[in-house]
């Protein structure tokens, strides 16, 4: 039986991604909390760097300021990096209120 994660989604690697420098936890079902370093982020899904030992179609429950806990399966490894892609797209309005809340305020604010 071949298992992962059967990903019916269209390639959606052109939409708007966001730098970020973000550190986060997956939990993975098997192997527990894994920590990943974000290099940017989309509705879509998100790049990890230093990802060691994962394979495509395995997945992750990672959580987002706003958007809370969502699930991202892995789309492709290369080195060190991997791409995810969310289980669901964000919405739009949570996204944007997402990115806000990781981006440091400007003084006077």
């Amino acid at each position: 039986m071949r298992g992962g994660a059967q990903l019916s989604v269209t390639d959606l690697r052109r939409s708007t991604r966001h730098q970020v420098n973000l550190p986060v936890i997956g939990e993975h079902r098997s192997r527990g909390d894994i920590m990943l370093h974000l290099a940017n982020i989309s509705t879509t899904g998100f790049l990890a760097t230093e990802v060691e030992d994962l394979g495509r179609g395995e997945r992750l429950t990672v959580r987002f300021p706003v958007i809370g806990r969502i699930e991202a399966f892995v789309v492709w490894t290369d080195g060190g990096r991997a791409g995810f892609q969310f289980e669901r797209i964000v919405r739009t309005d949570d996204f944007a209120k997402m990115i806000r809340s990781l981006q440091p305020n400007p003084k006077g604010r």
